[in-house]
């Protein structure tokens, strides 16, 4: 079995002090992607800069505190790459891809975006780039006989079983229209030709989501959005047997405002 975990760890050195050393020591997890780093390495705890028994790439944001995402895996990569070919992005702390024997996992933090502002047109921008160089990707991989999963924080939430409160977002960045039909762009087979695996193996559910706001009671209410997701090719995500939100017991137990989010693959890859 291959098992990849994806999670938003809303700034690592945080949730390394609120519990997230201890969730790493634990995991079954082959490969872990993290998204909103917000660190450089050298001001990582070495617990979780360069912890025992994983090879690790860090890309941090050229702007300090922002951004960031890393790749942990148990097995050396073959080759790793940081940014996605981007003039503009590629030191923005967003993208990193790791090749594995027969795959390649990416670590994604799409940006936020907020309507109205350059913080939207920054996502626009992003995107469109990005479908780009994701069916290159893909093309490129089948090529080689490889597959693909691009993993992390999506920021868009897809359909309205994506989050509990559809009615009062479709307004908001994350939900808008023009990103809906982005992200269904991505998963179009004439198209983008990913898979969004959770959704392909919980069809009929509402989320299960993996945020849930800081304010209020919205995550003992389970008021989520399902923004993170494991994109993969068809070869890859038809493999995949297991897919879990691994949501803490209580509030308190939290490390992040967004949970990991697990998927297991059957070994076609080795």
């Amino acid at each position: 079995m291959l098992t990849v975990t994806s999670v938003n760890v809303n700034g690592l050195r945080a949730a390394a002090k609120k519990g997230f050393v201890e969730w790493l020591a634990g995991t079954s997890a082959d490969v872990l992607c993290l998204q909103e780093v917000r660190a450089e390495a050298k001001q990582l705890p070495e617990q979780v800069r360069e912890p025992e028994g994983w090879y690790v790439t860090h890309a941090p944001a050229a702007a300090k505190g922002r951004a960031g995402v890393s790749l942990y895996s148990r097995r050396e990569p073959e080759r790793t790459q940081i940014g996605f070919g981007s003039d503009e992005f590629d030191d923005s702390g967003r993208y990193a891809e790791v090749d594995l024997p027969g795959v390649t996992v990416a670590s994604l933090y799409l940006p936020s975006g907020d309507v109205g502002t350059e913080r939207q047109e920054e996502k626009v921008r992003f995107m469109g780039q990005f479908l780009v160089y994701l069916k290159g990707l893909r093309e490129r991989a089948a090529a080689g006989g490889r597959e693909v999963v691009v993993c992390g924080d999506w920021n868009i939430a897809h359909e309205k079983t994506d989050l509990r409160n559809w009615r009062g977002n479709t307004k908001s960045s994350g939900f808008l229209p023009e990103e809906r039909e982005w992200l269904s762009r991505v998963l179009d087979p004439a198209d983008g030709g990913y898979v969004d695996v959770v959704r392909a193996l919980h069809p009929d559910v509402d989320g299960p989501y993996s945020w849930w706001s800081y304010r209020g009671r919205a995550f003992d209410n389970d008021t989520g959005w399902r923004i993170d997701y494991q994109m993969a090719t068809p070869g890859l995500a038809g493999r995949a047997v297991d897919a879990r939100v691994e949501r803490a017991a209580t509030h308190a137990e939290r490390w992040s405002d967004h949970a990991p989010v697990t998927v297991v693959y059957e070994q076609g890859v080795s």
